[in-house]
């Protein structure tokens, strides 16, 4: 048996002055490493030969002068590309078929530059920004008005509503009384500091009070049961010599007889119907 790179491994023929190419160890004369190893080429579909360079990407080759863009042309040797659903494209090319738009200066997105998503559009790492203060947004909580974003101590300190009662942003939901804006945990009975925003109450001077302490600290009482007289719910209450009574309060002291919108007579604190008061 000859020695290694004395003959073909494949044909046998003597390698003496002819050129010969290795493949794991073992010499081959140019024909047969070609017709048994050679690549073909994607673009041409001829042997990329042992005497031409090879160029590879993702399990494909290419004769040197074959690896071009496929809408320009242009040699893509030792140039940044991109690729298509198998097809090699410059960067310029890839581009304008289908690179993003940015969102706010609505120019490409070029390959390989970083690129923002929200909401379903793209933009520039540099347009991506805070539209008061320009400070780039990146990952950080942002808040989106009229087709602007804003990070959000901008947007609080321009636009946020502040609680009446804490001076705190009200991020979400809130009360308004009096035409100011409140916390609900804020909107609170002004003396038992009950939350009112699910439950009647009762203002009075720009505060509000929970039924029962407004009864308490401000209601007049009736003349007759001693009862607070809220008006809550449309009852209807009598007033006389600053007296008050509640409607179905306000009846004759010796027959009962309702007196509203009926005449009467008084006697020291009482208040007759005119029939018993004649007796």
């Amino acid at each position: 048996m000859t020695s290694t790179h004395t003959d073909c491994h494949f044909c046998l023929q003597s390698l003496r002055g002819r050129k010969y190419a290795l493949r794991e160890e073992n010499a081959y004369c140019v024909p047969c490493y070609d017709s048994l190893y050679a690549n073909p080429c994607e673009e041409c579909k001829q042997p990329i030969e042992c005497s031409s360079k090879d160029l590879a990407y993702k399990g494909r080759h290419w004769h040197e002068g074959c690896f071009r863009c496929a809408k320009c042309s242009r040699s893509l040797v030792e140039k940044p590309f991109a690729a298509k659903d198998e097809v090699l494209l410059c960067t310029e090319c890839y581009s304008d078929e289908y690179s993003s738009k940015c969102f706010h200066c609505q120019k490409t997105i070029m390959p390989g530059s970083r690129k923002m998503e929200f909401k379903g559009s793209s933009w520039h790492e540099s347009c991506f920004v805070c539209q008061y203060c320009r400070q780039p947004l990146g990952t950080k909580p942002l808040i989106t008005r009229d087709n602007e974003n804003y990070c959000v101590p901008c947007f609080e300190n321009l636009f946020a509503h502040h609680c009446y009662a804490c001076k705190k942003v009200i991020t979400s939901g809130g009360v308004t009384y009096h035409d100011q804006p409140w916390h609900k945990e804020c909107f609170v009975c002004a003396v038992c500091k009950t939350q009112l925003s699910r439950q009647r109450f009762i203002s009075k001077d720009e505060y509000p009070y929970c039924v029962d302490c407004f009864s308490k600290c401000h209601a007049k009482k009736c003349a007759a049961c001693e009862k607070p007289i809220t008006a809550l719910g449309g009852a209807k209450y009598i007033s006389f010599e600053e007296r008050q009574w509640h409607g179905e309060c306000f009846n004759c002291a010796k027959c009962s007889m309702s007196l509203v919108g009926q005449e009467f007579l008084t006697r020291q604190d009482d208040i007759l119907c005119h029939k018993c008061g004649s007796a």
